[in-house]
């Protein structure tokens, strides 16, 4: 059996950890530079405010006037949480895999608990909020996909509360009924769209068309979804994330650049995100897209500048990726333009293991050294170790006037207790 335990309006609940005095209030988190609505509480849901992806300005009133808690986002507090949240969740499984910041896979194998599985799954759910003080979902299947269904069960269908096991064939049914096939984990919205308009609107249905014809129609993941659908298990967690084609690091400044060294800092610090991520995914990119541009809401002459760059050597070595976009900041920069915002994007991904070197182009990465920065980073934090180029005290921080204490990570931040 496979468990998957998933945290509530993960951000927003972070929130409420530490500060007890806004647990029942509705709270919105924002995005980089305070931008846009990012995670919403169940409170704020019900109350319906704070949609996601909703510029914050053009909701800011309706959000005072409801009495709305407003934070930026503390993504230093959040990795802590989360890492504190699946240590917790770990210990009630032989193995367990980290998906997502807020969601972690258990596995079981042959272990059976001797109070029953909804017991154990309650059990998961109470240690973690009396622990960490999240609030989670957990949901329990024969296979990775069951146990996203039931994990999705445990949240949005009635009579479930917080967990869900699908162990039997009345579940299984009444589970992937009153789901949409759109909620089927490994099912796009694309994907979903072209199921739709084959008459294929549930997970059930889904679950009862002809897995070969489904290969046939689709791919090899989504007949593989069928027989998981069927408590076949085909799919490991991390089959269904397919490697990304292209990974873009990009970000709005807090305050307008207008020095040609800060813009050069801050698009270093883009090429580490992106080189970082991807390494993760063991692969090598080919070509380099870097960009940077003015507002068009600041009143100046609309401004936007961007360069490919093609490697001879596909790489995923930092300081090569660095030192090309390090080649084309000159280019990007204009004087009296007060820059808003820049990117770097790494494109024609291939796979590292897959790679047929060149005998004539020679690369110059140095897997070695990447390997050691991204184990310091790993162990003490993004950016514990990078390149010098991209400064000391970066110049370019994030605007978020509502960030709450880092009490888990800045001595400053620890929470105070006084007593009368």
């Amino acid at each position: 059996m496979y468990a998957l335990c998933d945290v509530n309006a993960m951000y927003a609940s972070c929130e409420k950890v530490f500060d007890p005095s806004i647990r029942k209030k509705p709270v919105v988190v924002l995005t980089n530079n305070d931008g846009c609505i990012c995670a919403t509480c169940p409170v704020a849901r019900k109350m319906g405010i704070g949609k996601s992806f909703v510029p914050y300005f053009t909701v800011k009133n309706e959000l005072a006037a409801a009495g709305a808690v407003v934070r930026s986002s503390n993504y230093e507090l959040y990795a802590d949480l989360s890492q504190r949240l699946m240590d917790t969740c770990a210990r009630f499984a032989p193995d367990h895999h980290v998906y997502s910041i807020d969601e972690c896979f258990l596995y079981f194998g042959s272990y059976v608990p001797d109070i029953g599985w909804e017991a154990h799954a309650r059990d998961i759910r109470r240690t973690v909020w009396k622990e960490v003080r999240l609030p989670i979902g957990v949901g329990i299947g024969p296979t990775p996909t069951l146990a996203k269904a039931a994990n999705h069960a445990s949240k949005h269908i009635a009579g479930f509360n917080g967990v869900a096991v699908i162990d039997n064939e009345a579940v299984r049914r009444r589970v992937l009924k009153q789901m949409s096939v759109r909620d089927i984990w490994g099912i796009g919205r694309r994907l979903a769209r072209r199921l739709n308009e084959m008459g294929i609107e549930s997970a059930w249905q889904l679950a009862q068309s002809k897995p070969a014809l489904m290969r046939k129609h689709f791919s090899i993941l989504v007949e593989s979804t069928v027989h998981e659908l069927n408590g076949i298990p085909k799919l490991s967690w991390d089959d269904v994330r397919a490697p990304k084609q292209q990974i873009y690091s990009t970000r709005s400044f807090g305050a307008r650049v207008t020095d040609k060294s800060v813009l050069r800092q801050a698009l270093l610090s883009h090429v580490g995100i992106a080189a970082s991520k991807l390494r993760r995914q063991q692969g090598l990119a080919s070509t380099l897209q870097v960009f940077a541009s003015n507002s068009p809401h600041d009143g100046e002459p609309f401004y936007r500048k961007s360069f490919t760059y093609q490697f001879l050597t596909p790489t995923s070595d930092t300081t090569v990726i660095a030192h090309a976009v390090s080649g084309l900041v000159d280019g990007l920069y204009k004087s009296g333009v007060h820059f808003y915002k820049c990117g770097v994007g790494l494109i024609e991904i291939v796979d590292a293991s897959q790679y047929q070197a060149d005998l004539f182009s020679i690369s110059n990465d140095n897997p070695s050294l990447m390997q050691c920065m991204d184990s310091i980073n790993a162990r003490y934090g993004r950016n514990t170790v990078h390149i010098a180029g991209q400064g000391i005290t970066p110049q370019y921080a994030m605007k978020r006037a509502f960030l709450s204490p880092q009490y888990t990570t800045r001595f400053e931040g620890l929470p105070k207790i006084r007593c009368c």
